[in-house]
């Protein structure tokens, strides 16, 4: 138990111990962890402990802490746990804590690459069924490796940062010609993004085995799409302008030794079984190393919960996602960010994009106030808000993930 006041349910609570990065007015923004309704500034907390790693944590971002690896990240959580649970350390923490009210949040990385993959089988079945109805849904490579593309890592922003409507070409079916204008078919994207550090050297792929030793922690991620324009152009190398024009991404990274209670085994991989390069190996926990997450997600519509898309029923494990990105021999940078796809269940009030759940704008979803919708209008409000399983019965909190639709430019 912490001597912090804190309830024992309370969502950022010892089992969790978030990172993030971010200023109070004055200052330069820093790496803290979050604790209850606080925030303690580790790199001026680590300095007064004689800690001399402190200086990572008065970055203004996690990349040079990413670097350092697995040993430090586990030794820098056990310090953490020490330091707040030990009352004779409270003397050397005490002064650090933040309201969390009263701070600033930021970018909690500075994205190396992005890449966003494709994991759901039940997402990928939708979208076939939408876009190609008289064909098979799941391509024929779709249940034999994480499909992906690289996106861009410029455009990720944190929670809270409006999304401009973004303009390109659509072709309307109405139409013989294309038109340029502001997308009339914007939509969302529940996805899990993950944080990756431990650099590697070029030529040298990372097995499902050792990809534990590189997935840093996970953030909420919403994938903002205009569909209207992704249609028209992706054919034949995938999204480009329609999905490039803003990525947010929640602002606390929860690490993925905070998420080991939440670790499940995958749905079930045996028609087809994957290939060596992509099978994980059995572990005391079950779930094995190409092991899948019990997270649930809430997206909430302009005040409105409209699904509640579960990640446990992802296909594709994070580390088989890792693996597949780099068995070319592609490296891994301090930074480097990829999402889960879109996370969709089985029924309807599970589908995590805007597409699924109005059936490509055939089946509105009405909101609380009465009004319907079936993709964003400028004004809108979206917010993505998870939560997973933690030890002893707790739970973990992922925090939210916020964007408000602002008009075309």
């Amino acid at each position: 138990m912490t001597w912090l006041d804190l309830p024992a349910d309370h969502p950022f609570g010892i089992t969790n111990l978030p990172y993030g990065v971010f200023s109070t007015p004055g200052s330069e923004p820093r790496v803290g962890t979050r604790i209850g309704d606080h925030v303690l500034d580790l790199g001026a907390c680590a300095e007064k402990a004689g800690m001399e790693s402190y200086a990572v944590w008065q970055q203004p971002s996690l990349n040079a802490f990413l670097g350092l690896g697995r040993p430090a990240w586990t030794s820098a959580r056990e310090w953490l746990v020490e330091a707040l649970t030990n009352p004779a350390m409270r003397d050397c923490v005490e002064p650090y804590l933040l309201a969390a009210a009263d701070v600033t949040m930021h970018l909690p990385i500075e994205v190396a690459d992005y890449v966003d993959f494709y994991a759901s089988e039940q997402h990928a079945t939708n979208v076939g069924r939408i876009f190609r109805p008289d064909s098979e849904p799941l391509t024929p490579n779709w249940k034999h490796l994480p499909i992906g593309y690289h996106g861009r890592a410029g455009t990720v922003v944190v929670s809270g940062t409006d999304v401009v409507r973004p303009s390109g070409q659509r072709k309307p079916p109405t139409e013989s010609e294309p038109v340029f204008g502001p997308s009339v078919r914007l939509d969302i994207e529940a996805e899990l993004g993950f944080i990756v550090g431990g650099a590697t050297q070029l030529g040298s792929p990372v097995s499902v085995a050792a990809a534990d030793d590189h997935l840093f922690g996970v953030v909420l991620l919403n994938d903002w799409s205009a569909r209207d324009i992704q249609a028209w152009e992706y054919v034949p190398l995938g999204p480009f302008l329609g999905k490039s024009f803003t990525t947010t991404i929640s602002p606390w990274v929860v690490t993925t030794e905070a998420l080991r209670s939440a670790r499940v085994p995958l749905p079930g991989q045996t028609n087809p079984t994957p290939l060596p390069y992509l099978q994980g190996e059995a572990t005391d926990d079950g779930a094995g190393t190409a092991y899948g997450l019990d997270i649930t997600y809430e997206v909430e519509w302009n005040g409105t919960v409209v699904s509640r898309p579960p990640y446990s029923s992802l296909y594709w494990s994070p580390a088989q996602m890792l693996a597949h990105m780099t068995v070319n021999g592609a490296t891994l940078r301090n930074g480097d960010l990829f999402g889960s796809g879109t996370i969709s269940g089985a029924e309807k009030e599970q589908r995590g994009s805007f597409l699924e759940l109005s059936w490509s704008g055939q089946e509105p979803v009405t909101l609380d106030d009465g009004s319907e919708r079936t993709f964003l209008e400028d004004g809108d409000t979206v917010v993505l808000r998870a939560t997973a399983p933690g030890p002893d019965g707790t739970t973990i909190s992922l925090g939210e993930c916020v964007g408000t639709i602002r008009p075309a430019r």
